[in-house]
Order: structure tokens, then C-alpha cells, then sequence
């Protein structure tokens, strides 16, 4: 093979690789804050919560929470880029005392309302089902920004080749920007419209773990909007 030969080759190897689009190839990663913004929210609204709808002490879960984010923090400041088995376990524990925290906090006032032992105003009983339901967005989409094909981190390695969400710019990559690819944002926007909507609107899940996940979500997404409307208006009657 002549030396022209052996440049051309290179070349085509090149061209192939940036055509593909960003979700398929590897990146810098995503940037840390988005997702640290969000647990801290989290945490924020969890504090929020009346005694009563915390599993123990109040400053329990989220003491931990806090802990876990300053480790994941402190080994990826700025870009999640660093493929760690140790490192993802920390992101898993964390946003699982999340769930822990936030089901408990779910479960805990639907039992009231059908006791009928929830003595308070509308007011006070919209926010606090207001702060479980945004609760729960926020910590599905955590969850599906943390499973999809491994996690942010091994995205932006292009460790795994199959998504397990299908974004719309994947299936119309001629209108698509080649630079996308799937952040938090994303996942964020995919739990909102699912706690919604009851349902996948855009984005389809491509696994039985990512379907199943979607819909525990409607179900507590479902029993809290209704429970807390229905007692909401029954206060006001």
C-alpha cells in the first residue's frame, strides 16, 4: 500500500467518524452543574416538607444526599467525563436515598388524605403535593440521565451503542444539529411530560427497566395529582 493510499485511508476513517452525530461518538461530557443544580433542589424541597412526611429525623436523608454530591463533585468538578464503577455507585445511592426520602414522603400523604386525617388548608396541602410532585420529576430525571446507556459518563465515552431513551433528534438526524446529544435537560424535559402526560410523548423508551421506570413514575405522579386535587377541593367545599 503506497503512501497516498495509507493517507486516503486515514482520511475516510476521519471523514466517517465526524459524520457521525455527537450522541454516537465521544465527547468532552456534559457539564457537572446542570445536575448538581438539581439535586440541590431536591434536597431544598425535602427540607421543605412538614415532620410528618419525613422518614425520620428531617435532616437525615438529605444530610446524606449532601455527603454523597460534595464526593461526586470533588472527582468531576466541571465535566462529568471521568468512567468510574465507584464513582457510579455514589451517583446510583444518591439519587436512590432521593426516592427513598421523596416515596416515603408520597405514600405518607396519600395515607392521610384517605384517613382523612390531613387537617390543614387547601393552600398548605396544594404545596406540600406540590413539592412531592415536582419532587418526583426532578428524581425520575435523575434516574433516566444516570441509566440511559450506562450513564453521562459513559455516553461521552460512546462506551455503549444502543440508547435505552430514543430522542427524536436520533431518528431525524438530517434536521438535527450533529453536535446534540442527550443532557440532563433532556431527561428533565422526558420526566416532566411523562408525570404529565401519563405516557411517553417524544421520547420512547427502548428497554423493559426504562419502560417499567416510566411507569411507577405515572402511577405516583397519578395518586398524588389526584388525591391531593380531590382533598384540595373537598377543603374548599
Amino acid at each position: 500500500m503506497t503512501e497516498r493510499d495509507e493517507h486516503d485511508r486515514g482520511l475516510g476513517r476521519r471523514i466517517s467518524r465526524d459524520a457521525l452525530p455527537a450522541w454516537r461518538r465521544i465527547t468532552a461530557g456534559e457539564p457537572r452543574w446542570v445536575a448538581s443544580v438539581a439535586i440541590i433542589v431536591v434536597i431544598a424541597l425535602q427540607l421543605a416538607l412538614p415532620d410528618r412526611l419525613n422518614l425520620s429525623s428531617r435532616f437525615l436523608l438529605p444530610a446524606i444526599e449532601v455527603v454523597l454530591l460534595i464526593t461526586l463533585v470533588a472527582a468531576n468538578p466541571l465535566r462529568i467525563d471521568r468512567v468510574s464503577t465507584p464513582l457510579r455507585w455514589v451517583s446510583l445511592t444518591l439519587i436512590a436515598v432521593a426516592s427513598l426520602a421523596n416515596g416515603y414522603s408520597a405514600v405518607r400523604l396519600v395515607l392521610e388524605i384517605v384517613a382523612g386525617d390531613h387537617r390543614v388548608s387547601a393552600a398548605a396541602l396544594l404545596a406540600t403535593g406540590g413539592a412531592v410532585y415536582l419532587t418526583n420529576i426532578i428524581i425520575f430525571g435523575l434516574w433516566y440521565w444516570d441509566l440511559d446507556r450506562g450513564g453521562p459518563a459513559a455516553r461521552a465515552a460512546g462506551l455503549r451503542r444502543y440508547p435505552d431513551f430514543l430522542f427524536p433528534q436520533m431518528t431525524t438526524p438530517d434536521v438535527s444539529d450533529p453536535d446534540w446529544e442527550p443532557q440532563f435537560a433532556d431527561y428533565l424535559y422526558v420526566s416532566f411530560t411523562n408525570a404529565t402526560a401519563f405516557s411517553p410523548t417524544d421520547t420512547m423508551p427502548m428497554n423493559r427497566w426504562a419502560k417499567l421506570l416510566m411507569a411507577v413514575q405515572s402511577m405516583i405522579a397519578l395518586a398524588t395529582v389526584a388525591m391531593v386535587l380531590a382533598r384540595a377541593i373537598n377543603i374548599l367545599n
